[in-house]
């Protein structure tokens, strides 16, 4: 996974000076969220690139080992105990690939957000929370934080803005895992914003727009 993941990118009409990266969920392609650009209406001279890497293809052992777009093999319904690590980490080095690259482009890592919705959240927890140079921030939406135990902490991100979104209704990563993901970080000394809407496993409009105001707030 040396070379760069395939992926959409978003030009901002100013030259960027900020980029998010944003992993989608499983199943999913960089195309997913691709449409949510427009719905954030941020300022134009925030001048945001947004880039929308594609999962590799492989087999997902829950679904019949049939071959899909995933960051990591699902080894069990219970999401959170079995964890396909050896690939997770593969990924998130994919995606710090990608960063890196970022900032070779002339966007400093301090202006460089990581978001995921559900699996790719999890990449970018792992990624996010270790990477060694100071990023703007960490975008969690319906996901779990699938390696906690395992987390090299990076002690130029330990205060690290977190913003985490979950479903209350959500059928695929319960809420209580996205609560169990806050509560480890706060354990460890983060103070994650955590917002939660009646919805399933997706994102909602009023979701949207607070994802809007916290990109504001942290790129200001």
């Amino acid at each position: 996974m040396d070379e760069l993941l395939p992926r959409i990118e978003i030009e901002p009409a100013n030259p960027a000076t900020a980029s998010v990266i944003w992993l989608h969920g499983l199943g999913a392609d960089g195309h997913d969220f691709e449409p949510i650009v427009p719905e954030l209406q941020l300022p134009a001279e925030l001048a945001v690139r947004f880039i929308f890497p594609h999962a590799p293809q492989i087999p997902v052992t829950v679904n019949g080992g049939h071959v899909m777009p995933a960051w990591y093999d699902i080894l069990a319904m219970d999401v959170e105990r079995t964890v396909d690590v050896a690939g997770l980490e593969a990924s998130s080095q994919a995606v710090g690939t990608l960063v890196e690259r970022e900032i070779e482009r002339g966007i400093p890592a301090h202006r460089i957000i990581l978001a995921g919705f559900s699996q790719g959240g999890a990449v970018a927890y792992h990624t996010a929370l270790q990477w060694p140079e100071r990023l703007a921030g960490l975008m969690a939406l319906s996901t779990y934080l699938a390696t906690g135990d395992r987390l090299q902490l990076a002690d130029a991100n330990r205060d690290l803005p977190i913003l985490v979104c979950h479903g209350s209704h959500d059928p695929v990563v319960p809420e209580s895992l996205g609560r169990q993901a806050v509560a480890t970080l706060q354990a460890q000394g983060y103070q994650p914003d955590y917002h939660h809407y009646p919805m399933e496993h997706a994102v909602c409009l009023e979701e949207i727009r607070q994802i809007s105001q916290w990109l504001q707030s942290v790129l200001q």
